[in-house]
């Protein structure tokens, strides 16, 4: 008898669990390089639907690389469906081939730009949609906002540069170690020229190593201010004031390149989007720390950007 009552108890509330879930989930194979996950609202029969694209590294759909686990977009997903619009993150491609030990060595940054142009074509094809929103998480900012052009109905920056790529990285060295500013400049004034360096301190090695140049040389070419200035679609910019990697002034230069954009900083907001109280160790150890909730203000800034 016992044993029928604990039964019934699970099915009980499993059943409850069910019916307070909002949303629909299903994993979607986009092609051989992209593996995804779909979160669609149960009371919308044609939803908007927003694609998210994350940040450098091996990042997963999740937000989460080795060693480093937040479910930071994975939050912001569930929290966005929850509010009525759906949602579609994935890996990028060297997630998978990293699982399936195959990685590419010649990979370009433009390989992601193709990548999220085929997700955002495949959701158009699929006609379910009353508009596709794209939202590019750092390095995903600058991938997204190329991937938008033309095919997508709005566009948020999140976390995003707003300068080029080598003068982020020289900004972010001269703040580390001013000693190596002449040799970083003249590394990148090299690689702009097409030219391949064997000659930089050791200590840039993890920026400007031979198997790195190639995927350097072409995410450089992109200048994100003049990229978003030639979106047509309404933007959105948002920032955190304890954000490590990216300041808010990098948000500042976007939102001055487009003059129709809106930008919201959010105090005390960091780079994996959860907000902040401590200093900047308390704010690096958050990266693994998949226990925190992200923004609230973050989720109602671009939900009421998106439903509006």
């Amino acid at each position: 008898m016992k044993y029928y009552l604990s039964l019934l108890l699970v099915c009980f509330c499993f059943t409850i669990q069910s019916q307070d879930l909002t949303y629909s989930t299903q994993d979607l194979e986009i092609n051989k390089l992209i593996d995804g996950t779909l979160l669609t609202p149960n009371d919308n029969d044609k939803p908007k639907l927003a694609i998210i694209i994350a940040g450098s590294g091996p990042t997963d759909r999740n937000g989460n690389q080795n060693f480093m686990k937040n479910n930071s977009l994975k939050k912001l997903a569930e929290s966005l469906t929850n509010k009525g619009i759906a949602t579609f993150r994935y890996d990028k491609r060297i997630v998978k081939q990293i699982l399936k030990n195959k990685v590419d060595p010649n990979i370009k940054f433009d390989d992601f730009v193709t990548d999220a142009i085929s997700v955002i074509d495949y959701f158009k094809e699929k006609n379910k949609y009353s508009q596709i929103y794209v939202i590019g998480h750092s390095q995903g900012s600058l991938v997204g906002m190329l991937a938008a052009k033309g095919k997508a109905d709005g566009f948020i920056s999140l976390a995003g540069a707003g300068q080029s790529i080598d003068e982020v990285i020289t900004e972010q060295i001269s703040a580390m170690d001013p000693s190596l500013i002449d040799a970083t400049k003249k590394a990148f004034k090299s690689l702009k020229e097409g030219k391949a360096i064997t000659d930089y301190p050791q200590p840039l090695a993890p920026v400007f190593r031979a198997d790195v140049q190639p995927f350097i040389m072409n995410w450089m070419q992109y200048n994100p201010q003049e990229v978003i200035k030639s979106l047509d679609i309404p933007i959105l910019i948002i920032n955190g004031t304890s954000d490590l990697q990216v300041s808010v002034d990098e948000a500042q230069l976007l939102k001055d390149a487009s003059e129709t954009s809106e930008i919201k900083i959010i105090e005390k907001m960091n780079h994996v989007l959860f907000i902040i109280e401590g200093d900047q160790l308390v704010n690096s150890k958050s990266y693994n720390e998949s226990s925190r909730k992200i923004s609230e203000e973050l989720i109602t800034t671009i939900s009421s950007f998106i439903l509006k």
